[in-house]
């Protein structure tokens, strides 16, 4: 997906949304980031997706896929924040694609990732993110450890683990990647889709044994997840040592349809206004979410500080 030429005639111009100033385009830059792929039960993870117009991508033999993505932001026109992404591989459109078609043929399949949760680290990026796109955002205790061996980010909410995930780290970080992604969210009952592009070099392993680790913890906001028989091994992993990327300022809404009216009332606008623009983090996570060959053991992380992003 090729990123519109609007954004680049967007450069240098100012917008006021929602009382957060933007200088456009919406970008980031030097920013690392890690991705780990595993596999799901993708009949199962049909009941995680809102209304009936997304559709678990299917891989092989009723397989679906889980991404886990998380960015630590080091330079974006809100400041500082690490980004922890929990997504499920989805197409969208009126019935389920056929297996591994959507990954060729992604335009005519509307094929993305329905963002089930995305905790973040500043007030000033769960207003914006939920507010303007419709992102599932919260704060939450986070932190993006890089070590001499793996690469691990871990999630905490309210004193308990939500995940961590561990990836090996790649010896050669070297191949360019030029990409776009596109995010499928549930917000004021409705059905929301935004795309971000963004770029870099980065190191990946498909299938390696070993690669990855995914701990869930016992947090409410993720007991949901351990129903889809998440996969041991990954599928995949990457690590971006500095991504560069645009969040398009283009998003599209629909009304999500169900069979029955709704019984609980979604979550609306009264989660988002009283929200300010503060780019302080949450103390770093506590919980012993340690893995195996975790940086943290071994005393050689590298993880950014959180007075330095606002506190």
């Amino acid at each position: 997906m090729r990123m519109p030429k609007r954004i680049d005639t967007e450069a240098g111009r100012y917008s006021l949304v929602d009382g957060i100033p933007f200088q456009l385009p919406v970008e980031s830059h030097h920013s690392p980031a890690l991705m780990a792929a595993f596999t799901i039960d993708a009949a199962k993870a049909a009941a995680l997706l809102p209304g009936r117009e997304l559709h678990p991508l299917t891989l092989w033999r009723g397989r679906g896929l889980l991404l886990i993505t998380v960015v630590d932001y080091t330079s974006t026109n809100i400041g500082k924040y690490i980004e922890f992404s929990i997504a499920i591989g989805v197409t969208h459109g009126p019935r389920p694609a056929p297996a591994l078609l959507p990954l060729l043929f992604r335009k005519h399949y509307d094929w993305g990732q329905y963002v089930y949760d995305l905790p973040v680290s500043t007030e000033i990026s769960v207003k914006g993110g939920k507010g303007i796109w419709g992102m599932p955002k919260h704060q939450a205790n986070l932190d993006f450890r890089i070590g001499r061996r793996t690469v691990s980010s871990q999630y905490d909410l309210d004193g308990k683990l939500a995940m961590r995930v561990t990836i090996r780290r790649p010896r050669w970080t070297g191949l360019p990647l030029r990409t776009s992604a596109a995010n499928f969210c549930q917000f004021r009952g409705m059905l929301w889709k935004s795309v971000i592009y963004f770029h870099g070099n980065i190191g990946a392993t498909v299938l390696l044994p070993g690669a990855a680790e995914l701990l869930l913890g016992d947090s409410p906001r993720t007991a949901g997840l351990r129903e889809l028989d998440i996969s041991g091994q990954s599928l995949f992993t990457a690590f971006f040592p500095a991504s560069a990327g645009f969040l398009d300022d283009h998003v599209e809404g629909w009304f999500l349809g169900f069979d029955d009216p709704p019984a609980t009332e979604p979550e609306g606008l009264e989660s988002v206004v009283g929200l300010g623009l503060s780019q302080a983090w949450l103390p770093p996570p506590s919980c012993d979410g340690r893995l195996a060959g975790d940086p943290s053991e071994t005393g050689d992380a590298e993880t950014g500080d959180p007075a330095e992003a606002g506190q």
